[in-house]
């Protein structure tokens, strides 16, 4: 129990400790996943939720391990019949436990313990899967603004052509129109696209507890790579800190059921005393020794033996259903996992790369007065669509494999 607890307030302090140095260490330079999660999982209140929970469980271990307090007791009689007895008593008694009671309810505690570092584990593995969450969702904002700019200047450059072929008299007032509105549009989007990446930049700072100023924009990749073998991550469900806090309520509630189960032996009070009387003829002084055994007759603790089978049968059948439904899970993330990296890749291999070969031949086209301007502007949002859809491919992708790491805990730190 002991053990439980110092290895918690350890980790606590580590996190403390580690709070003072998650000022950006790399300022100027691109923040990445890696540094996001040290910083945000060093904050201060990881350390103060891990301590809180580990006091919590401590006090009520602490609180089963107690002895109970010793009793003094003084009593005094005198005699009313005129024959001057006066007897004096002082007694101290104390209540011992032989039925190994308070030993299981030791035990149970240690456990209740185990469970509230596994909760502190949880939280932990949560913070870091929103953490990563948030970053690549940044890194999705600003790929997509990226492609956005990259396809308005591509578009600047188609309108100034057009804009030549007109003075030339060989092309419309209509054509640099279309264009025209095409590129308002644009502009509106992109307002509304870096309004969208601000919000995620405040956002994903706020989890983080520290300011991203500091550093270059994101760097990483959104496409996750492929994900070990099945059987591999099959055997860490085991270690998932939600399994094993239920866990280790199990069995807490075993052996808080067997504490209860020894409810027909009664602690025992033993007392010792002295006891001094004055009879009129002369004084005398006694030892005086006592003996307090309840009779379970009728409260033999059952309710509480019956709770605590309750409890470890329904921790035991949470556990198994949990178990059951992360296996289902996994199984179900890691064939989605590898099919959306294989399509993203193919489709960014095979559609993404022509869109530029796509866009030559309908240019060359235009020019050569053998397409319109809607089928070059087709062209162009081609390609952009393109792109956005390789994005979404790979998002899908990587938020998938966030969900994954976090059901087997293998999320990198």
């Amino acid at each position: 129990m002991i053990l439980h607890l110092q290895n918690i307030l350890l980790a606590a302090a580590i996190v403390a400790v580690m709070s003072l140095f998650v000022q950006p260490a790399l300022a100027g330079q691109p923040l990445t996943e890696g540094e996001s999660l040290r910083i945000g999982l060093a904050r201060s209140e990881l350390g103060d939720l891990a301590r809180a929970r580990a006091g919590e469980a401590e006090a009520d271990a602490l609180e089963a391990d107690l002895w109970a307090n010793p009793t003094l007791e003084y009593s005094r009689d005198e005699s009313r019949n005129g024959t001057g007895v006066r007897e004096e008593t002082w007694q101290l008694s104390q209540s011992f436990d032989f039925s190994g009671r308070r030993r299981l309810k030791r035990e149970a505690g240690g456990q209740h313990i185990a469970a509230a570092a596994a909760d502190a584990r949880l939280y932990r593995a949560g913070l870091a899967a929103e953490i990563r969450h948030g970053f690549f969702q940044l890194l999705l904002h600003e790929r997509q603004l990226a492609a956005l700019d990259a396809w308005v200047n591509r578009f600047a450059e188609v309108e100034r052509v057009v804009g030549k072929l007109r003075t030339a008299g060989e092309a419309s007032g209509y054509d640099l129109r279309r264009l025209a509105r095409e590129r308002q549009a644009a502009a509106a989007r992109r307002t509304e696209m870096q309004a969208e990446l601000e919000r995620a930049r405040e956002q994903f700072a706020a989890l983080l507890g520290t300011g991203i100023a500091a550093y270059e924009g994101i760097s990483g990749h959104l496409l996750p790579s492929t994900p070990p073998g099945l059987e591999a991550l099959l055997g860490k469900l085991d270690t998932r800190p939600d399994l094993a806090a239920l866990g280790a309520r199990a069995a807490a509630a075993d052996l808080e059921g067997r504490a209860a189960a020894r409810g027909w032996m009664p602690e025992v009070t033993l007392g010792i005393g002295t006891k001094r009387g004055d009879y009129g003829f002369g004084n005398e002084s006694l030892t005086s020794l006592s003996a307090t055994i309840p009779l379970p007759f009728f409260d033999r603790q059952q309710p509480g033996q019956q709770r605590a089978a309750a409890q470890a049968m329904g921790a035991r059948a949470e556990h198994r259903l949990a178990h059951s439904r992360a296996e289902g899970q996994l199984r179900g993330l890691h064939r989605q996992v590898t099919q959306l990296v294989a399509a993203a890749e193919i489709y960014r291999r095979e559609a993404v790369a022509q869109s530029g070969d796509l866009i030559r031949i309908a240019d060359a086209a235009y020019r050569a007065g053998e397409s319109t301007v809607l089928e070059l502007l087709d062209a162009y949002k081609g390609a952009l669509e393109a792109e956005n859809t390789a994005l979404d491919l790979e998002w899908k992708a990587r938020e998938a494999s966030i969900e994954l790491d976090q059901l087997t805990g293998s999320h990198p730190e």
